[in-house]
């Protein structure tokens, strides 16, 4: 049976996964899709996004490649 207090806090380390690793992932995986092709909007959206979660992005930096994929030249 769950009490008032296991609910809150189940309630609070789903909000906390979520910011520290959901989100995060999220707006890396929506930066490395439409960097290239960001009008000034979006790009102010996508710096406030960055802004907003910070720590899971530092979470998460460790463990992401952010390199640009090698270009395939066509003869």
């Amino acid at each position: 049976m769950l009490t008032t207090s296991m609910i809150v806090a189940l309630m609070y380390l789903t909000l906390a996964v979520a910011f520290l690793l959901v989100f995060p992932a999220g707006v890396y995986f929506y930066l490395g899709k439409r960097w290239d092709k960001a009008s000034s909007i979006e790009r102010l959206l996508m710096y406030f996004l960055v802004f907003l979660f910070v720590p899971g992005m530092l979470l998460l930096a460790p463990v992401i490649n952010l390199r640009p994929q090698p270009r395939v030249i066509e003869d």
